[in-house]
């Protein structure tokens, strides 16, 4: 497995989760953070990532030419 995939299977799992909390998490309660904002920076990190895959697996497509 190539790093530019790995960053993109990562990024994409991140993005999920991130949604998930986001849809589903916003009547817990806990004391320190709020899981909505969790989720939203979860799926900020994970597009992030998921950009950084894309960009390498470009990269590696431009340079093997």
């Amino acid at each position: 497995m190539t790093r530019a995939s790995r960053n993109l299977l990562a990024g994409a799992a991140t993005l999920v989760v991130g949604l998930g909390l986001w849809l589903f998490a916003g009547g817990v309660d806990l004391p320190w953070v709020t899981p909505t904002k969790v989720g939203v920076v979860m799926m900020c990190a994970g597009a992030a990532e998921a950009l950084l895959g894309l960009y390498r697996a470009a990269r590696a497509s431009a340079d093997s030419r």
